[in-house]
């Protein structure tokens, strides 16, 4: 398992010896699925399906350890030893570059560099898993390149389910993760389900092999934190303002980042030195203040000199919005203008928040060993940080849900969040980023547009920003509309500005946010530039993942791929009662009369609506 050949060759027969994992780097917490002893068996038999009759008397004892030590069977004898990294297509072995592609795309979300817990294949998020386990690892990757233009891998939640006979023009890898049915959709049947082996959270783009790295968050989150000043703070000039949140982990790690593209002074909490220092490292937070009184002395420090900072404060985020309150009760001085939350949320006990009466190091271990009442400390520190950012909020502080599910954790641990069960849903206090911010962007047709060149060469990624940033330019000259024209200048801004903002962490990738008209005139500029040799290697665009090679086929496949993927998210939101959305479809038909969408017919008397029920 020391080349990259030899990962492409699946399980290895003899079995290497056995390996633990390695304490000396981060990993995830130990999981809790609380299992009967017919389930624990029933994990045990399920783990050793994957392995010939002939190693299952070793490899029983050593997985029944790792179940009852970790709460998952990981598999760590599997863990390679080979450089784990992004390789160029041309160094992948295998008979389809589109697979080849593939590999390239796991690789790096399993690169240290990138991966947020490697060693148990979780990519970001606390959970975001990439694989259940390092056999299906090697079994995917050993498929993947034997396969040919007439076949398609199937994969559920991990499982390499196998190669299946297609033809060319089909995907070469369908893919589908945590598949529940709704009844045993609970945290708890999860836990448990993720421990027998029968399902997988792969979050968005772990599962998917899609993620590039905390490049995609940056420019998602400096979107949001722009238009958050846009909306509520009047104005895009955010010098001398104050964002507060926490979290440097896979993904929360970009919000510092984000705040310094955006301008503005950032204050991230973090309670694990290792993801604080790693971030310092990468020079994604400019300062590192280990008090609350440093902490506060540098914003003060950084809003009279109005400039672009980032802090990274080690310790609690509760503790730092209770002390933003005691500033405003002491000096009358509100030091914050905005504020969200990116921990975990989505996981709370089990790493995905810390709670503020307890160290990191306490909390990994009571974690564990007493689940109920740290499950009762997280849900009072949830209660303390609400009653903190409300009284902020009184004062003026914009703050919003990142869609981490903190408002939702919180409310069910009986903070005052005003939720309220309305005939539309959940409402909080505070809005999510979707519903308050970018759902005006998403209801235009724009949304996250990534591409990877599979080269892995920095002048490939050079060549296509140009390309993308010239072909966006293009489309405004040809006249737009001013929501529109909005959008696509922050988006050149961020292409024009990307290298100089050293974002690529992993393989060569980039993302903006585009409408259909723009994805599909940059897909196509890109296959051209391959097809005329200005780009060496193929490059992946999408969310559903699309090899451009410079081929006709490539070229079709992206102008149809392209236009569904778009229209049928805008289609969504116009049936809603979105009237952006309705406008930007009906664009859309008008511009290609194939498409046909059906439109709401809107009550014009709202009070017709009383009076009929009143009957």
């Amino acid at each position: 398992m020391s080349s990259l050949k030899e990962v492409c060759d699946g399980i290895p027969d003899p079995l290497p010896p056995r390996r633990q994992r390695d304490e000396t780097v981060p990993h995830a917490p130990v999981r809790t699925p609380d299992l009967t002893p017919a389930e624990q068996r029933l994990a045990l038999q399920n783990a050793l399906r994957y392995f010939l009759p002939n190693q299952h008397e070793v490899l029983a004892h050593e997985f029944a350890d790792e179940l009852r030590n970790y709460g998952h069977i990981y598999m760590y004898r599997l863990l390679p030893t080979f450089d784990m990294r992004a390789y160029p297509i041309d160094e992948i072995p295998g008979r389809n570059r589109q697979a080849a592609a593939i590999i390239h795309m796991i690789l790096n979300n399993l690169d240290p560099r990138v991966a947020q817990f490697p060693q148990e294949l979780v990519t970001y998020g606390g959970n975001g898993q990439a694989f259940s386990n390092w056999a299906q690892f090697w079994i995917t990757l050993s498929y993947l390149s034997e396969m040919s233009e007439e076949q398609t891998l199937v994969m559920y939640s991990g499982h390499p389910m196998g190669l299946f006979p297609s033809n060319p023009a089909a995907p070469r890898l369908v893919i589908t993760n945590g598949m529940v049915i709704p009844n045993y959709s609970s945290r708890e049947m999860y836990e448990k389900m993720f421990a027998l082996g029968n399902t997988m959270y792969g979050q968005m783009t772990a599962g998917s092999f899609c993620y590039i790295g905390p490049q995609g968050i940056v420019h998602g989150t400096t979107l949001t934190v722009l238009n958050a000043a846009r909306r509520h703070l009047g104005t895009t000039d955010m010098r001398g303002k104050v964002f507060v949140t926490s979290g440097l982990g896979g993904m929360s790690g970009a919000q510092p980042k984000a705040a310094t593209i955006c301008g503005c002074i950032s204050v991230t909490a973090e309670v694990s030195k290792e993801a604080l220092e790693k971030r310092h490292n990468q020079g994604w937070v400019a300062t590192i203040a280990n008090n609350l009184d440093e902490c506060i002395s540098k914003i003060r420090h950084a809003r009279r000199q109005k400039e672009a900072f980032s802090i990274g404060y080690h310790g609690n985020i509760v503790d730092l919005w209770e002390r933003f309150v005691e500033e405003y009760e002491n000096t009358g001085d509100l030091l914050v203008e905005l504020g969200s939350d990116q921990t975990s949320c989505h996981n709370p006990y089990l790493g995905g928040y810390y709670p503020v009466q307890l160290t990191y190091d306490e909390s990994r271990i009571m974690m564990h060993e007493d689940p109920i009442r740290f499950k009762n400390l997280v849900q009072e520190s949830l209660r303390r940080q609400v009653t903190a950012i409300n009284k902020l909020s009184d004062l003026g502080l914009y703050f919003w849900d990142y869609g981490n599910a903190f408002l939702l954790e919180a409310s069910r641990a009986g903070a005052d969040v005003g939720r309220d069960e309305s005939a539309t849903g959940t409402l909080f206090r505070y809005p999510s980023y979707v519903q308050d911010i970018m759902g005006d962007i998403f209801s235009l047709g724009f949304g996250p547009f990534r591409w990877v060149c599979t080269s892995g060469c920095p002048s490939d990624l050079d060549t296509t920003d140009e390309i993308s940033a010239n072909v966006l330019e293009d489309i405004i000259n040809e006249g737009v509309p001013e929501t529109i024209k909005q959008q696509y200048n922050d988006n050149i801004r961020w292409i024009r500005e990307a290298k100089t903002n050293k974002l690529v962490v992993g393989s060569q990738a980039r993302i903006l946010y585009s409408d259909q008209v723009g994805r599909t005139k940059i897909a196509t500029a890109f296959n051209n530039a391959v097809k005329d040799g200005k780009l060496k290697g193929e490059v992946i665009n999408g969310g559903f993942g699309l090899v451009l090679d410079g081929s006709q086929d490539a070229g079709d496949r992206a102008q149809k791929m392209l236009a569904w993927d778009v229209s049928n998210g805008v289609a969504r939101r116009c049936w809603s009662g979105n009237n952006n959305a309705e406008e930007t479809i009906c664009r859309t038909m008008d511009q290609n009369k194939s498409l046909k969408v059906t439109l709401p017919n809107h009550v014009q008397d709202l009070d017709l609506l009383d009076r009929a029920l009143q009957e």
